[in-house]
């Protein structure tokens, strides 16, 4: 095989990577930053067979910062976004993860969901006979009243929603199209992001959302998110491709791999990537080619 064109850099956990990190000055401020998803040696099974996926997953997410999370397929990627939400294909088995300091496996999916957990699906489902408009707003009203806060009558949630349509390049008349049905794959992307911008989540958890989209539609949706992110926020994206991290940039890459995160780095870890492929992480950990 020849030779990679780049050093393999030494292996390094999560914790380690943030703490050289932050100790060269690029971090400093993190130090400060509270944390707001914090998973340690996390294993989960698939419930229907009890086969392993997650193999001891550790990951730290500060508040204000963007993670991205890269593998091949089948390393876990999908499983861990799934698990941190509470989908019930998936059982939890060992290890922990806290949100904004509570046990995130104490919490039903919904509770999680109301504290300002979001995940955005791969393969976004259709909801024939229910509208955006009545979705988005009784979603949005879940949470607000989760948070003491007054609930949206129909008029006040569409001045609420509107400047987020206009944020996605989207077409009002989304609103009155039934969640999902008769989209194409860049239009269910779009919503992803709408609900998540109407929801004002403290951390969103986005997986593939580049899949599908085409240039126009892949600079809006990565514009949103941009434009959603905040001091008090998180982002994890689950990802293939460069592309989306050219205009979503990370501030911590980690690589899966058998159900667990190997590598973390910075973009020039994803830039090894895309000049070796996967074949340099095998070779950095031993493991045939």
């Amino acid at each position: 095989m020849q030779a990679s064109a780049l050093p393999c850099r030494p292996v390094v956990s999560p914790s380690q990577l943030q703490s050289r990190t932050s100790s060269r000055g690029l971090r400093v401020a993190a130090q400060a930053a509270k944390i707001m998803l914090e998973v340690k040696d996390l294993t989960a099974t698939i419930t229907s067979s009890g086969k392993q996926i997650l193999q001891g997953v550790n990951l730290i997410i500060r508040e204000g910062e963007v993670h991205a999370i890269m593998g091949k397929n089948g390393s876990g990627k999908s499983t861990l976004s799934k698990v941190l939400v509470g989908h019930p294909d998936y059982t939890v088995t060992g290890g922990s993860a806290t949100f904004k300091g509570t046990d995130l496996f104490t919490l039903e999916p919904e509770e999680r969901s109301h504290a300002g957990l979001f995940l955005s699906f791969q393969s976004p489902i259709e909801v024939p006979g229910v509208s955006n408009v009545d979705f988005l707003r009784m979603a949005c009203n879940a949470r607000r009243k989760s948070l003491g806060q007054t609930e949206l009558d129909p008029l006040e949630f569409y001045a609420h929603v509107i400047p987020k349509l206009e944020m996605l390049n989207m077409d009002p008349t989304f609103l009155n199209r039934n969640v999902n049905e008769g989209f194409s794959g860049g239009e269910k992307k779009r919503n992803e992001i709408l609900q998540l911008a109407v929801l004002e989540a403290d951390m969103a958890i986005l997986d593939e959302i580049d899949s599908g989209l085409d240039i126009d539609a892949l600079r809006d949706v990565s514009k949103a998110v941009n434009a959603l992110k905040g001091i008090n926020t998180g982002v994890l994206m689950v990802t293939h491709y460069k592309r989306l991290l050219d205009y979503i940039k990370p501030d911590f890459v980690h690589i899966m791999q058998a159900g667990s995160i190997v590598r973390t780095g910075d973009m020039g870890l994803v830039d090894q990537l895309e000049a070796d492929g996967y074949a340099f992480l095998d070779e950095g950990l031993g493991l045939p080619v």
